[in-house]
């Protein structure tokens, strides 16, 4: 499959003219807003990862548009202690599906000293769900207990408003956003920092997306790139 994305990008690359195409990888702080405007809970963000392969195709001597494939983690985490003690008497929880992501990205590059650049991007990105797990641990009264399960995914058509498929227990499987970021280019790698911010709820049952940004994805995400081509 890399090797496919690799030839699938350099062929752009080689047709419409590129600034570069790189490997990236990195570690997400994810979340999922849980009031009206947005807001997340702190003690709700779990660690996942992304990772995969992205172009970068000039538009001009300072802008790039930024486009690829990443596979990226979702999700949140809960903690609840029913007394003083953290040994016992607590339910922890778990929620981390797994998307194929495709951001379009513009990109505006500061060039600094010796072909390296600071820049700062943003656009829209598409993602579809493909996997993940849920899982509760917990002991009360001295007693563990833990459940896994995967997560389930609506099979619903992204384009029309009717929720397809839907259920309490799945998600919908397609999800959409737009990316803020900045990092610096320092030939070798690529340092970024980047925020997700989902503009769709993520349950099935849920049909109405601007009623409020209660139950959308917040990610926080810090990656290195590694350059494979480059102009």
């Amino acid at each position: 499959m890399k090797k496919i994305l690799i030839v699938f990008l350099s062929i752009l690359c080689y047709s419409f003219g590129y600034s570069q195409v790189y490997i990236q990888g990195g570690v997400n702080f994810a979340n999922i807003s849980k009031d009206n405007n947005g807001a997340t809970e702190k003690n709700n963000t779990l660690t996942t990862f992304n990772v995969g392969l992205l172009g970068r195709f000039n538009i001009s001597d300072m802008i790039d548009l930024e486009t690829g494939v990443l596979l990226n983690g979702q999700g949140s985490k809960a903690e609840t202690y029913f007394t003083n003690a953290t040994d016992d008497n607590y339910v922890k929880s778990k929620f981390n599906p797994l998307y194929i992501k495709v951001p379009l990205h513009a990109v505006v590059r500061i060039p600094l000293m010796n072909k390296q650049n600071v820049f700062l991007y943003a656009g829209p990105y598409a993602a579809v769900g493909i996997a993940g797990k849920s899982s509760v641990n917990g002991k009360i009264l001295g007693v563990n207990f833990n459940s896994e399960s995967n997560i389930k995914f609506s099979n619903d058509d992204p384009f029309t408003s009717k929720q397809d498929d839907a259920a309490y227990d799945k998600i919908k499987r397609f999800d959409f956003g737009a990316d803020f970021g900045a990092g610096i280019d320092l030939g070798k790698i690529i340092i970024k920092a980047n925020y997700g911010l989902g503009f769709t709820k993520i349950n099935s049952t849920e049909s109405n997306n601007s009623a409020n940004d209660k139950n959308k994805y917040r990610t926080f995400s810090l990656s290195l790139g590694i350059p494979i081509l480059r102009r």
